[in-house]
């Protein structure tokens, strides 16, 4: 079992890979353990990734994104002239861990792909993530993590670390673009439950480097208001290589910072290097790491402890280094924090000791979760409402749990965990070839005249079978968009020859029928020429596809048939029958929808299901099964 974790992070993404039954351990991208989260877009459409996109910003810094998980609630960026989807981003720096990974693999793929993500965030992030890790190839076999729970996981794997059965861990995790506290307690199986969580989105190690760069700029700019406005505010090429560069060197100036009680920041001239120490670098940001202490002080309170009945404070996150953030918790809480390996990876290599074998796909209304718990914590706030969250194993751990002698209280918190939200089409999926095939195949000479006539009539048939197959399969005829504007006449299966064309293979092999049936998906209005077909191999399953003359009319329909499934979502391009186009698909427990788009023209469609009785359809298993079955091939 080839297993990888990936923690994309704000600054920085961290994989670790298990397999072949060898110890996880870290894959390096260009020879390091944290590979820059950093992108670049060429003018040629391409997107660089990590050292190599710091590396060109020094060229044209308005190309170049340096925290693009940051900046994960747009739907678009900037770099340059070109507006590039978050999702196509975030893929190229999922694309880069999996190259690499797949080399150091011998060009074997993970069969399993486990995301790390902030247990604040909410299904539509979440939907994010896994749409560009689809998008970066990663596979049907993806699974989320909430990052404490990884954490958690990373913290019991050492030796005398194991949390006894109603112990609760408080995880303090300072990344570069937030701060997010959890206390994490062993459950009855072996696995941990979220019993409160909180955050500051507004601190990271990001606004350190702020802090300080504002600092040594109260120490230079008098020397040249002007000149060092430009630096702030640049304007020009060489005035954004002069930020980038000085950027870099703060920041590399607050990691020596945690290492050294004093260091210099190199300045940008006519400016001088200014020497700074850790006494002034504690009392800038000492105000903002106080509110993060007194923060996880009311979340340990909220889950109804107290610092002294914790297994632990474990830190987490590369910011988490500074001297200070353990000082003012020993501090604060009376309790000395401890991290055991190099923070940055923790929480990477955490999700590694997660066993997914407890998940199920169905609980709580949203697909992939693990089903242990209820309701929400009522002491949790925060931005953002905590996602439904699952139960997370580590093998070979068993325990009692909640409600046991000494154990933490019954919060009624969702449990957290993986969510499989990604599985590999079934096996039984059928494939399907042109009809005609083999129509030319030779009988044996030594056979008796009368059976070379019947081959020869055979043949006559089945060549007369192909040729109608080619006259009226819809790979036979492609239409242009402004051909399919308006729809035109439908056969006796309600398919124009624009929606043969989006159909492929189903036009012909499919039970089609003209309409959408009297299922839960049958709309109240008009919505143009619509035939509906059963899905091959696929009990209980249809596809239904639409050609009208207005496109958002269709979309508003189809938008709604996704939300109305609820749960998380994947979504990617297809391409087919010179068609190209997206697919969006949901699946929650009263149905589950993948809609297929195209770009160009006002054609949609989507399959629909209504679950039966122990089916639990996953976002992934039926884009797995559109890829293989409904996809119009070339």
């Amino acid at each position: 079992m080839r297993i990888l974790s990936v923690d994309l992070g704000t600054s920085n993404t961290v994989a670790v890979l298990s397999a072949h039954g060898r110890p996880p351990r870290v894959v390096e991208v260009d020879g390091s353990a944290n590979m820059p989260s950093a992108v670049f877009a060429t003018e040629d459409g391409t997107i660089m990734v990590g050292r190599d996109a710091e590396r060109r910003a020094r060229l044209d810094p308005t190309r170049f994104e340096p925290n693009p998980k940051r900046r994960i609630d747009e739907q678009t960026l900037l770099l340059g002239t070109d507006v590039i989807p978050v999702t196509e981003v975030l893929a190229a720096i999922l694309r880069r861990v999996l190259d690499e990974t797949t080399r150091q693999l011998g060009g074997e793929l993970p069969d399993e792909v486990r995301l790390t993500h902030p247990a604040q965030w909410g299904q539509t992030r979440r939907n994010v993530l896994l749409s560009a890790a689809r998008l970066a190839g990663m596979g049907g076999n993806l699974v989320l993590v909430p990052e404490p729970v990884a954490a958690a996981a990373h913290f019991a794997s050492f030796p005398g670390k194991t949390l006894a059965p109603g112990q609760a861990l408080a995880v303090y995790d300072l990344g570069a673009g937030t701060f997010d506290v959890a206390i994490v307690g062993a459950t009855p199986n072996g696995g941990f439950t979220v019993v409160a969580e909180d955050g500051l989105p507004d601190l990271g190690g990001l606004d350190v480097d702020q802090a300080l760069l504002v600092h040594v700029g109260r120490e230079v700019s008098h020397k040249d208001p002007q000149r060092w406005q430009r630096v702030l505010r640049p304007e020009s090429t060489p005035d954004r290589r002069t930020r980038r560069a000085l950027q870099e060197d703060v920041k590399a100036a607050k990691e020596a910072l945690s290492r050294h009680p004093q260091t210099e920041v190199p300045m940008p001239e006519p400016f001088e290097d200014v020497l700074v120490t850790r006494g002034e670098l504690e009392a800038l940001v000492r105000p903002s790491m106080l509110r993060s202490v007194e923060l996880m002080a009311r979340v340990v309170r909220s889950a109804g402890m107290t610092p002294d009945r914790l297994a632990g404070i474990y830190l987490v996150g590369g910011s988490s280094r500074l001297p200070l953030v353990g000082s003012l918790i020993a501090e604060k809480l009376g309790v000395v924090p401890g991290s055991l390996d190099q923070p940055e990876t923790a929480v990477a290599l955490g999700a590694q000791h997660v066993a997914s074998d407890g998940i199920s796909s169905r609980t709580q209304g949203v697909e992939g979760q693990v089903a242990a718990g209820t309701g929400a914590h009522p002491g949790v706030s925060g931005p953002y409402a905590p996602p439904p969250q699952q139960v997370a194993s580590i093998p070979g751990y068993a325990g009692g749990g909640p409600g046991q002698s000494g154990g933490f209280p019954q919060s009624g918190y969702p449990n957290s965990g993986p969510q499989q939200v990604q599985q590999p089409a079934p096996a039984n999926f059928p494939t399907y070839s042109l009809a005609g095939q083999g129509a030319g195949d030779k009988a044996p000479a030594s056979k008796k005249k009368p059976l070379v006539i019947g081959a020869i009539a055979a043949v006559v048939v089945l060549i007369a079978a192909g040729l109608t197959y080619f006259l009226t399969s819809s790979s036979a005829t492609t239409y242009t968009a402004d051909e399919c504007k308006v729809p035109g006449a439908a056969d006796d299966k309600g398919l124009t020859g624009c929606l043969r064309q989006l159909a492929g293979k189903i036009a012909d092999t499919g039970d089609c029928k003209p309409g959408m049936g009297n299922g839960p998906a049958k709309p109240a209005e008009d919505l143009g020429v619509t035939s509906t077909c059963s899905a091959p191999g696929r009990a209980g399953t249809q596809v239904t596809y639409l050609q009208s003359d207005s496109a958002d009319k269709l979309k508003a329909y189809t938008d709604g048939l996704l939300k109305a499934a609820g749960g998380d979502r994947t979504e990617a391009k297809w391409v087919g029958n010179a068609l190209e186009g997206q697919y969006s698909s949901a699946a929650g427990r009263n149905a589950a929808v993948l809609v297929f788009t195209v770009t160009d023209r006002p054609l949609v469609g989507f399959i629909y299901q209504v679950p039966a009785e122990g089916q639990n359809p996953t976002p992934g298993e039926l884009a797995d099964y559109f890829e293989k079955s409904v996809q119009p091939g070339e």
